[in-house]
């Protein structure tokens, strides 16, 4: 009996080629990555450097985990950032905080995960996995937020964005000062113009010292609703002016939540007609089969009307550890792409809350008619 080829098998041959030396990112990704959650990275890197980073798309991007102590943000946040491949950024709080340690001169180090604690609490050594620091760094870190949110233009309601941009501003002080050469994910944020979210303020150092701060009858308060509106504020207006909307995730939790819950918060709370997002990228070692929203899949997202139905050929779930992704994905897309135009979004963000609050309005009048 004669078979005609299947449609299934047009993708490209599996070739068991030797890897040359002195082999560039690119062409690893591109030849080498050809299978499992290799094949999936790969998929990942041409994603976001084919589609994602088109200029009519609006890039989010969520990080969790303890990715700046490794080195993360200064080697692949920021150069993203500056590029233009990452317009607004939901942050867990203590990456922010971490990734100051740096901008103030102090030093973390490579170690091993299997030293004895007890041995590193008597001599005043803090470990992240196999990150080794003094606890002065720690201190000094308090001390260096501490001084600076006590000044008096922090002594108001804010939102994070806000409290981020006004840290940016001093962090890029501080590291010009001291003739730091790296810049921060803060500073970075601040001089491009990227709002940067953290979903759980309290859940952080900084957050720690702001509660502080607050004991001591300062008047600096964090609404995280304000963060809400804005975030959707992004999306619609990333959809509204004829573009979309695509996200970064790195890991899960509470930032990924926050960042894909913009279309639920624009379509299903206040009624605004929209589709989801038209990007899903996401890089995660969790599960989806065990109830938790790290692994949670694009499908699933879908349902809650997070991601745009027709756009689901467009997602990508690569479970591996986000240190190993996160570099080999940065190196992929600058060398591919050229730099963006810089969409300064935090510069806009009263303008973007103001056309959501318009188009609510609009809403709520046609109901009542």
């Amino acid at each position: 009996m004669k078979y005609h080829k299947s449609k299934f098998l047009s993708g490209k041959k599996i070739i068991p080629a030797p890897i040359p030396k002195s082999i560039k990112v690119e062409e690893l990704v591109d030849t080498y990555f050809q299978a499992y959650n290799a094949g999936r990275l790969r998929e990942a890197c041409n994603l976001y450097a084919t589609k994602m980073l088109e200029p009519d798309v609006t890039i989010g991007m969520s990080i969790t985990g303890a990715l700046t102590p490794a080195g993360l943000g200064g080697s692949c946040i920021v150069p993203l950032m500056k590029a233009g491949f990452v317009d607004w950024m939901v942050s867990t709080g203590a990456n922010l905080y971490h990734d100051t340690h740096f901008s103030i001169g102090k030093t973390l180090h490579r170690g091993s995960p299997f030293i004895d604690d007890r041995i590193l609490r008597r001599e005043g050594v803090i470990r992240i996995y196999d990150i080794l620091f003094d606890y002065d760094v720690l201190l000094s870190t308090d001390e260096f937020f501490r001084n600076v949110i006590r000044k008096e233009e922090f002594q108001k309601e804010m939102g994070t964005a806000e409290l981020h941009y006004k840290l940016g501003k001093y962090i890029a002080e501080r590291e010009r000062i001291l003739g730091i050469e790296h810049s921060s994910v803060l500073a970075t944020a601040y001089r491009c113009g990227v709002p940067v979210y953290t979903s759980s303020p309290g859940d952080s150092s900084i957050g720690m010292n702001i509660a502080e701060i607050e004991l001591s009858g300062y008047a600096t308060r964090i609404d995280p609703l304000l963060d809400v509106n804005e975030t959707a504020a992004i999306v619609l207006d990333a959809k509204r002016g004829g573009g979309r909307s695509g996200v970064l995730i790195f890991g899960g939790g509470s930032p990924k939540n926050f960042i894909l819950q913009t279309e639920p918060q624009i379509q299903e709370v206040l009624k605004i007609n929209e589709k989801g997002h038209d990007f899903f990228l996401q890089i995660t070692d969790a599960r989806p089969d065990t109830g938790g929203l790290s692994g949670a899949t694009p499908s699933e997202a879908v349902s809650w009307g997070k991601v745009d139905p027709d756009k689901l050929p467009d997602t990508v779930v690569a479970y591996l550890d986000s240190t190993i992704a996160m570099p080999i994905m940065t190196s992929y897309v600058l060398t591919k792409r050229k730099p963006r135009k810089l969409k300064r979004l935090y510069d806009r963000r009263e303008k973007l809350v103001e056309k959501l609050r318009n188009e609510y309005f609009r809403v709520q009048r046609r109901k009542k008619k």
